[in-house]
């Protein structure tokens, strides 16, 4: 699992690698049952604070994307399909409001947006 930090980004760390997993998750690298690595090892190999890591972690276990297992270590959930595409239509509600807005914007109609939005579609 590579995770990339970047201290010129404008978010928080924790959350950079709460994203970053999240990604790994509902693209299918990280598959559910998955051990995660350590917080400590995370830490280190990041070169982080640990509470940094916890951080993440507990925010990954309150969203339901992992596990953890005092003892034994944290997992990506088993149940979370549902969870993985509730996330991903949250995002491609988030990008089509982006995109509604540059339309406006730049005064193209909502006929103008189906029709890219259809041959977008189409393309794949």
């Amino acid at each position: 699992m590579e995770i990339i930090i970047s201290n010129s980004s404008g978010k928080p760390i924790y959350e950079q690698i709460t994203l970053q997993i999240k990604g790994l998750i509902m693209s299918g690298e990280l598959p559910p049952g998955e051990p995660l690595p350590s917080i400590r090892l995370l830490a280190k190999e990041l070169r982080i604070s640990v509470i940094t890591t916890k951080r993440a972690y507990e925010e990954l276990e309150r969203e339901g994307f992992i596990t953890t297992i005092v003892g034994k270590g944290s997992y990506v959930s088993e149940n979370n399909t549902e969870l993985v595409k509730e996330e991903q239509l949250r995002k491609i509600e988030e990008n089509i409001e982006n995109a509604v807005d540059y339309a406006r914007q730049g005064g193209i109609t909502l006929k103008e947006l189906h029709e890219i939005l259809d041959m977008v579609y189409k393309e794949e």
